[in-house]
């Protein structure tokens, strides 16, 4: 950020008419006398007094813009939005809501964590008094809206009746695989983008710009027993109507909205918040639609705002008051309608994503409303998710068809400059001129020809220190103060990250095997070509794997008589024993894997599966 953009920020937080403080504080009730919400093995989930430190001016190591969205978002507690509507807010990063349906709850979006889930229906029941859940509503398939469900009702509890489970159309689908094949690397950037390994203060981690740090608890899956196909659909519990607006392929692949007409009151789930977005998050994922985003928004203005006293979502705090809501959903709108146009516009014009980047700016009618400004997704890194959504990443130029990898190209970079301590000498020029972005890109040459030159290390950690206390958006904070800590002290040594038991359980066998495929060793497969059968006693399931030039090839539901094995076997001594590496032979010896025919083909399989990595470098080669 600029030293004139810097200013600006000052300027608007200075004239800051302090309206998204009195929504974020109206209809306080209570929170947490405790402030640290426990794991069963005693480990920390969430430490509400982490923020504490927001309760001051904001410093020079803070963007005063992003300083201020973060003292909104970790205002924690429980709050009345409005009649028989509650939320809990500031326990994770998404707001979990409670409506009153009379004989008992709707839970909307049960927060990351079941210790999170659970301490806020535990604070709800402390303050508003004790009922049943009848039913949870997912309003979208990311983790931080259905993986506490386990906090606020139970797999029997559903399975009885008891409860329902409301969720979009491809919710189970999408919540299960978004992140399956591709895990370990969006794991492994999610610390960057969310700030994972940053203690949280004036100098590390202060929020994402749409939450405070996710909760770090139990993860949960309970299958939806009632699917939302279309909008208008209409659903009562209790003695509360609901009216869904679907919104797939908008922040989420599956998505849905939600009114309430006793209440006038609308539920925008993630598609309207506190911020701008992100098209595509730093951690990766499929680039969203922002086309179909600002379309589904115009529906929720006709479908809603006039008739909405109040509104609530899924991150962030309420808005109130009819013309409020108009108002902020028309501008929101229009924010992602102009970023799409207009990257379109240079996309034609002959622009590439870089330098649309560098160009595109919101008017300053929109750009001036907090809520549009880049706190978690920035209209550059937005602008490159639609050049990348419709024209991927290259650019046409030749020269950039097939670039060298970033280790060589940096070392003959290096080279050609006249060696490191001249393109250091460059860098430290560049940095009194402050051009931190130019000196940035130096220093990175040198480290990637040579990381082990600790001048150039210490230099980039600190100038990425610099750019992550300028940046605005709280991303791409956490991203560069991520970034300078591991320069400074290497990649914090994390285990994989594990899916818990019931997502597991909902997670498909040819999901399963899809991750197995991607794990396959080409050097070790090439040299090897069988077929085995497997059967999974357990589940009723056959599965035909094919080994062939280097490949894995699955087909469910398909047995070959003239395979060369057949293993039969549970599906959890399956999943052990082929993605998390358990030996085989103990479990054949005991019977618990029988094999029929060549023995050694089941042992060959497994040895084929590479471990995961979790914890490769990114800022070093």
């Amino acid at each position: 950020m600029s030293r004139d953009q810097l200013e600006e920020a000052r300027r608007l937080v200075d004239s800051d008419d302090r309206k998204d403080f009195d929504f974020a504080t109206r209809g306080f009730i209570a929170t947490r006398k405790d402030p640290v919400i426990k794991r069963p093995d005693g480990r920390t989930a969430v430490d509400l007094s982490a923020y504490d430190f927001l309760d001051a001016k904001a410093p020079e190591t803070v963007n005063p813009s992003l300083w201020r969205q973060a003292q909104i978002l970790t205002k924690h507690g429980l709050f009345k939005v409005a009649e028989r509507i509650y939320q809990v807010r500031g326990f994770d990063v998404s707001t979990v809501s409670f409506i009153d349906a009379g004989t008992g709850w709707i839970v909307v979006d049960p927060l990351t964590s079941v210790e999170a889930a659970r301490a806020a229906i535990e604070l709800l029941t402390a303050h508003i008094g004790e009922k049943p859940v009848l039913a949870v509503i997912y309003s979208h398939s990311h983790v931080d809206h259905y993986g506490g469900v386990g906090g606020v009702t139970s797999a029997a509890d559903v399975a009885s009746g008891r409860v329902q489970v409301i969720a979009p159309e491809g919710f189970l689908e999408h919540a299960v695989s978004e992140n399956i094949i591709a895990g370990p690397a969006m794991s492994r950037r999610a610390r960057f983008q969310f700030g994972l390994t940053l203690k949280s203060g004036s100098q590390g981690e202060t929020t994402s710009g749409l939450g405070p740090k996710p909760s770090l608890g139990s993860l949960s899956l309970i299958a939806p027993t009632l699917t939302i196909t279309h909008t208008g659909q209409e659903v009562t519990v209790g003695d509360v109507t609901m009216v869904f607006q679907l919104t797939p392929g908008t922040e989420a692949p599956a998505e849905m909205n939600f009114y309430l007409p006793q209440f006038r009151a609308v539920f925008m789930a993630e598609n309207a918040n506190l911020t701008m977005h992100n098209l595509l998050p730093a951690r990766g994922a499929l680039v969203r639609d922002a086309k179909a985003w600002s379309d589904y928004l115009t529906e929720s203005i006709r479908l809603f705002a006039r008739k909405s006293d109040v509104m609530f979502a899924a991150h962030g705090i309420p808005r109130f008051g009819q013309h409020e809501i108009e108002a902020f959903l028309i501008s929101h709108r229009n924010a992602y309608k102009y970023l799409h146009d207009q990257t379109l516009r240079l996309m034609n014009a002959g622009f590439t994503s870089a330098e649309i980047a560098e160009v595109l700016k919101l008017p300053d009618v929109l750009a001036k409303q907090w809520f549009n400004r880049g706190y978690y997704g920035t209209m550059s890194h937005n602008s490159k998710a639609i050049y990348q959504r419709y024209l991927g990443w290259y650019d046409a130029n030749p020269a950039n068809l097939n670039p060298l990898p970033p280790q060589p190209s940096a070392e003959r970079y290096v080279d050609a400059m006249g060696g490191a301590e001249t393109v250091i000498a460059l860098a430290d020029k560049a940095v009194k001129a402050g051009e931190l972005r130019w000196a940035a890109t130096l220093l990175n040459h040198v480290v990637f020809a040579d990381e082990t030159n600790e001048a150039a290390r210490k230099k980039l950690a600190d100038i990425y220190t610099q750019m992550g206390y300028e940046a605005e958006a709280g991303t791409w904070r956490n991203i560069y103060l991520t970034g300078a800590q591991e320069l400074r002290t290497g990649i914090a040594q994390m285990p994989p990250a594990s899916m818990s038991m019931d997502v597991l359980a909902a997670t498909t066998t040819p999901m399963l095997l899809d991750f197995a495929a991607v794990r396959v060793n080409p050097d070790k497969a090439a040299a090897r070509a069988f077929k085995i059968n497997i059967e999974l006693t357990d589940r009723g399931e056959r599965h035909l794997i094919t080994v062939e030039s280097g490949v894995l090839v699955h087909e469910a539901g398909i047995a070959d008589p003239a395979a060369g094995a057949t293993a039969k076997l549970t599906r959890p001594d399956f999943l052990l024993t082929l993605l998390a590496g358990a030996p085989c032979a103990p479990r054949i010896a005991s019977g618990d894997i029988k094999i029929d025919g060549d023995a050694s083909l089941y042992e060959q399989l497994t040895q084929l599966i590479e471990p995961l990595v979790p914890n490769f470098p990114i800022v070093t080669p």
